[in-house]
């Protein structure tokens, strides 16, 4: 395969999983990568994962303004080093930051994109890839037919393996030319919570909890354990809980160790962002809940019940280790 380009998602120093799953499945393929971070300051361990995750080549794109992500800085600085490499396929993850910036690029290398692949195959001088279509309920596969290949790969759908092999470490001055938005400040939650993409513990709350208040009990039960917290897209609908934390098809795609779903019906939307999950627990009242077909274990019972007994046993749990 011709020159592959993987472009690294990171945030404050830290890589995002999604990007050594990206690589650890290349590697596996046999496909010699080459990693671009976008950034600025001390990237030394981010450096080192991706190369410990099997990348040839470490590019470090450097310049103060890709410290604050934006999209046009992003897509220009990436691009006018990406022209002068050759690029044959060029990957992210399909995260908010690679949904926002790939079409951009894509646009300017005049290529066609796939994005939210769940998974993708090379092979000689071609590479395919699939896509999840009506909500999941089945997949398409689609092969590129000119170059550069431009495609994004959802989160938590391929695994983590570090390679035996050694690769280089590059700085190279980006260049974003005029950049016309300029963040200026971030005000981060004062509420510390766990990545749901990132967490191996999910607690997810549908409908049935009421009311955003409800969701407190959650949140009590997910603090014991240090759990992510998450919704069904019918309690983001009500109002019951933000967008960021809806795990579903049009949400967030998870697949942590052991995620509990407490008063999800388990409609497809749902379960298309969490299936892959290592370990399913339902609570639900009602017996006939579709997603106890899903399940690996299940609670019929009255979530407000439940939910509080549960946090009390693992309480009791973590006093023992």
């Amino acid at each position: 395969m011709g020159n592959v380009f993987l472009i690294a998602e990171q945030k404050d120093g830290n890589i995002k999983r999604v990007s050594l799953e990206i690589l650890s499945e290349l590697n596996r393929q046999g496909v010699t990568t080459t990693a671009v971070v976008p950034g600025f300051g001390d990237l030394a361990k981010v450096t080192e994962s991706l190369v410990k995750h099997g990348a040839a080549k470490v590019v470090v794109l450097e310049h103060e303004v890709l410290n604050e992500y934006t999209t046009e800085a992003y897509a220009k600085a990436l691009h006018t080093y990406l022209v002068g490499q050759n690029p044959s396929v060029i990957i992210t993850g399909a995260t908010s930051h690679g949904k926002d910036f790939l079409p951009r690029l894509a646009a300017k290398f005049g290529a066609g994109i796939a994005a939210d692949c769940v998974s993708f195959q090379f092979s000689g001088e071609r590479v395919s890839v699939r896509k999840p279509i009506y909500a999941g309920k089945c997949s398409k596969i689609v092969d590129f037919t000119t170059g550069p290949a431009v495609f994004s790969v959802r989160p938590n759908v391929l695994a983590t393996q570090e390679a035996n092999k050694s690769g280089t470490v590059e700085k190279v001055a980006a260049n974003p030319g005029t950049v016309r938005a300029k963040v200026m400040s971030t005000v981060a939650s004062q509420v510390k919570k766990v990545e749901l993409t990132e967490a191996d513990i999910i607690i997810s709350g549908g409908r049935s909890l009421k009311s955003a208040d409800n969701f407190k009990i959650l949140n009590d039960c997910a603090a014991t354990v240090g759990a992510a917290v998450g919704a069904s897209r019918a309690a983001v609908d009500a109002g019951y809980a933000p967008h960021d934390m809806q795990v579903g098809q049009t949400g967030k795609t998870v697949s942590p160790k052991l995620y509990i779903a407490c008063g999800i019906s388990g409609a497809i939307q749902h379960l298309a962002g969490m299936r892959t999950s290592k370990v399913i627990v339902a609570i639900n009242k009602d017996p006939e809940a579709p997603i106890f077909q899903k399940t690996d274990y299940g609670i019929v019972g009255d979530l407000f019940e439940v939910v509080p007994l549960l946090t009390e046993e693992l309480k009791k749990l973590k006093s023992q280790s």
